[in-house]
Formats: C-alpha cells, structure tokens, sequence
C-alpha cells in the first residue's frame, strides 16, 4: 500500500467502526470540559467522570468555583491524583476567566494555554470538542498507534501532531482524533495487545512494530 491508501484504509475502517463518536469526558459546556480535561492528566477517563458530579454540584461555573477555598476543591478532586496543583490552577482559572473573560472560556488555542493548568493539549482538546475548532490533540492512544501505523516517528508528541496534521483532510481532525482514541482503547492498547483483533495495525502497521510482536509472543 501506498502512504495514501495506508491512510484512507484507516480513515474508512475509523468511520465503520465509530460512525457516531461518544465523547469521552462528561461535560454540558466549553467551561466544564476545560475542568474535566485538566483533571484528567495523568488519570483515566473514568475517575474524572465520577469525581466531576461531585465538584459541579458545588460550582459547575467560574463564579461559583472562586467561592470555594483551595482546599475545599483539592478534597473533593483528591482522587484525580495530582490534586494540589489542579486545585490551584482550577482556581486560579476561574478568577482569570472571571477578569478577563466576563466568565466565558475563550476560544482561541493561544488564549486558552495562558490559563493555568492549560497545556497544548488540554487547548486543543476544547476547542476541538467545545468549540468544532479543528485540531487534533495527542494523547498517549495517539502517539502510540501513530507509531506503529507508520505514520509518525513516535519521538515525541509535538511531531506526532504535526504528522496528523499533514497526513489527515482538517475537516476530519476532529472526529479522526477521537476515533483513533476510542480505537485505541479497544483494539490497540499498550499491554495485553492482541494483534488478530488489531485490524489497522495489522493491515498497514510499521514492519518492526509487528516483528517484535511476534517475536514476543513466540517467546510466551
């Protein structure tokens, strides 16, 4: 296959299998997916999706969140991990959009990454979703089947995006992003990965990638 056809089989094979997309963090608008993303770093889906009920009936908005101490937000987000500084920068935030923003989250990318807390991907993740901006934040699912699809090095994130971005039509970056996410999850994870079930990675996968493979499941 040519680089091109690689890339439309995966395009083709996202769209059969994820023709509807659930987004992965509960949220009802652009300020309270800004919240749920940030806790999510280095945590799962799932335990921000049951620790933000909990925050959002206390201050599901920027003016309701600043009445709230530091310490009161670090208890209820204690089981996210990393609870000290997310509490901070969750404050912090919402004083910022209150200030600045007349309490809107803003949907510029460079914008959003001046908000404590807020990286690059965090940004791209809600005006993608919060906003239909195009972008194509990377995650870990991402950059490891970017890899071994043989469409990006894998040296770091910031190439993977940029590989994504070339190789992707923009109109698709931001439902092709949580497809591969999804995809990830289900057929192509870092441990316990069954490459029989790993359609794309097996019809179009980096050559190395699936030599060591099988050289480890030969080995037991």
């Amino acid at each position: 296959m040519t680089k091109a056809e690689k890339v439309s089989f995966t395009i083709n094979t996202l769209e059969k299998l994820y023709p509807e997309i659930p987004i992965p963090l509960d949220h009802k608008d652009p300020y309270t997916l800004l919240i749920a993303v940030l806790l999510s770093a280095q945590s799962t889906d799932v335990r921000v999706n049951q620790i933000t009920p909990l925050l959002f009936e206390r201050a599901n908005n920027p003016y309701d969140m600043v009445k709230l101490r530091v310490e009161e937000i670090r208890e209820i987000i204690k089981p996210v991990g990393l609870s000290p500084a997310k509490s901070k920068a969750i404050h912090g935030l919402s004083e910022i959009l209150i200030n600045n923003y007349q309490g809107e989250v803003p949907k510029e990318l460079e914008l959003l990454e001046e908000l404590p807390g807020v990286g690059h991907k965090t940004a791209s993740v809600v005006v993608s979703q919060a906003f239909g901006i195009p972008a194509f934040p990377v995650d870990t699912h991402i950059h490891r089947l970017m890899y071994r699809w043989g469409f990006s090095s894998g040296k770091n994130v910031v190439q993977t995006e940029k590989d994504a971005k070339r190789l992707f039509p923009k109109e698709l970056w931001n439902s092709l992003h949580l497809q591969i996410i999804w995809y990830g999850r289900q057929y192509s994870p870092a441990r316990a990965w069954d490459l029989d079930k790993d359609i794309i990675t097996k019809t179009i996968g980096r050559k190395s990638v699936i030599r060591e493979y099988q050289k480890r499941k030969k080995a037991g």
